[in-house]
């Protein structure tokens, strides 16, 4: 058969989108030329490449097998295209990031980058480190910088650096009023208040802490550290979230840190990747640049 960039390309921009419409968009086509892009490379192959569910389309097994290919060419031919005319690839990147890491790391990584970088485009999407996983999986992000553990064989978990949780409540809480050292029964009525499961952070409440406390109370539950610790300078509960969050809180003296050496709050952060994923020069550049930035 022969088989065109555009199909490729419209393939890729399905997979990735999930409806032709949108897909047709990113591409820079009708929708009518996109469908009809698909539907060549389909015949061509003999077989189809999505589940139609209504007007979505989700990939089949095949179509799951043969994604990663597509990027590889994709990514190959942009770079040839881009050496034949004698210029630096572009640097044109989507990435994630965890909640915490995308409100206190991120912004000053991204600004630093874009330095020594001035041409380079970079998106950021935010989620937790389920959602992470999820996009680097479906290939809708070229990397993710994530706070929690990730076991999927085809993703590669990068180690990049450390970051230390506490157990935080507000000054006038009744175990920051004691003045002996805390135990883990000290801890047994305490409502907590917390981030979702699913989050990075959650997961290391979930390993460390309810192995002592299997009835803990857990108040409440919300996606933003800033809504989590809000409320718990406000004298409800007590949670345990990064320090990056707590220490602006800890400043003004709304907050107070709670001395819990019986457990380990210590947890790594990862640069996510999919192992079959084309590694142009500007992915390899960031993730360079950000490794550069922990050995410094």
């Amino acid at each position: 058969m022969r088989m065109t960039l555009r199909q490729l390309a419209v393939f890729v921009a399905v997979a990735q989108e999930g409806t032709v419409t949108k897909a047709s968009d990113a591409v820079r086509l009708t929708q009518s030329a996109a469908s009809m892009a698909l539907a060549d490379l389909e015949d061509g192959l003999g077989a189809p490449l999505f589940d139609r569910l209504g007007k979505r389309l989700q990939l089949n097994d095949l179509g799951r097998f043969l994604l990663p290919q597509a990027l590889e060419i994709l990514g190959r031919c942009e770079a040839f295209e881009q050496a034949a005319k004698g210029e630096l690839q572009s640097i044109d990147l989507r990435i994630g990031a965890t909640l915490t890491i995308s409100d206190y790391l991120m912004p000053d990584l991204m600004a630093d980058f874009l330095q020594i970088r001035p041409q380079a485009h970079l998106q950021l999407q935010v989620g937790n480190t389920r959602q992470m996983i999820e996009a680097v999986n479906q290939f809708q992000l070229d990397l993710a910088m994530i706070e929690g553990s990730c076991h999927l064989p085809q993703l590669q978990c990068i180690p990049w650096r450390d970051d230390e949780l506490a157990v935080c409540c507000a000054a006038s809480h009744p175990l920051a009023q004691l003045n002996r050292p805390l135990t883990p029964a000290d801890f047994y009525a305490v409502e907590w208040i917390l981030r979702e499961e699913g989050s990075g952070t959650r997961e290391v409440f979930d390993h460390a802490i309810l192995k002592d406390l299997p009835d803990a109370n857990i108040r409440l539950t919300l996606g933003h550290n800033e809504a989590i610790l809000k409320i718990v300078a406000g004298g409800l509960g007590m949670s345990c979230i990064s320090k990056l969050a707590i220490e602006p809180l800890l400043e003004k003296q709304q907050l107070v840190i709670l001395n819990t050496p019986f457990w380990s709050l210590t947890r790594p952060l990862y640069m996510l990747v999919h192992r079959q994923k084309y590694q142009g020069p500007g992915l390899r550049s960031f993730l360079k640049f950000c490794e550069d930035q922990v050995a410094e």
